[in-house]
This record gives C-alpha cells, sequence and structure tokens, in this order.
C-alpha cells in the first residue's frame, strides 16, 4: 500500500496531511508532518512537496518527503533546553530506524523507514544501531 500526496508545505496543509494518514500510527503519522514542518521552516509556506508514505516487503513504513531545493540539507542538531526549536530531526532519529537524504539535480527526498508501523499495526521498538 502507498499513498502520495503532491501539496504545497503551508500550516494549514498540517492537519490534511495528518488526515490522510488517520489509518497509519501514531510514529507515522507524527514522522510525516515533523519532514513537512522542516520545509516550511527552512524553504518556505507554500513549497511544492511530495509526499509517500510505502508499506515495504519487509513489514516496514518509509516515509518520503521530496522538494525542490537539493542544496537545502537537513542537519541533526542536540538543541538547547531552552530552545524553542530544532528537536524535529532529533526525534524522528530516536523513532526511525534509519533516514537519510536522496539529492538529484533539482529536488531532494528526505526518508526514513519506521519497523512495524503498517496501518492497524502496533509499533515495534526499534533496536538502535549506529548510524
Amino acid at each position: 500500500m502507498t499513498l502520495e500526496l503532491s501539496l504545497l508545505a503551508t500550516a494549514k496543509s498540517v492537519p490534511e496531511l495528518r488526515h490522510h494518514l488517520r489509518h497509519h500510527s501514531y510514529e507515522v503519522r507524527l514522522c510525516t508532518t515533523e519532514l513537512m514542518t522542516n520545509v516550511i521552516d527552512h524553504l518556505g509556506e507554500g513549497t511544492p512537496v511530495t509526499v509517500r508514505v510505502i508499506n515495504t516487503d519487509h513489514g516496514h513504513t518509509r516515509i518520503e518527503v521530496t522538494d525542490p531545493d537539493p542544496r537545502a540539507l537537513p542537519v541533526l542538531l542536540q538543541a538547547a533546553a531552552t530552545a524553542e526549536s530544532g528537536r524535529g530531526l532529533a526525534l524522528l532519529d530516536a523513532l526511525a530506524r534509519g533516514w537519510g537524504v536522496e539529492q538529484g539535480s533539482d529536488r531532494k527526498t528526505v526518508w526514513c523507514e519506521l519497523e512495524g508501523t503498517a496501518p492497524g499495526q502496533a509499533p515495534v521498538t526499534p533496536a538502535r544501531s549506529s548510524r
């Protein structure tokens, strides 16, 4: 099962995205909206994106968010306790079994993969490994 949506990254599109993912786990909804929020925060409101949620053959869920800027790459930061932002990728890193970026000449796709999160399936706590 694959869900693919083309939309503009806006604050109003985030609840719409969550609605489309209502049959997926909380972790899938959270990671997808974190990736969408990164586009809004770092590329700007109204950036066109394609969101894909793919159930893999291995029982995992892969989330991809593609945007038109191959240069603005996500960076995993250590946010200060009083910082108002900078925790999205740390959250994604903690929940996902892996994540990364695939760059093209005119776009990039930020992806993550979660274990055991197909619709209606309880999430499986991932074993942490070095990346």
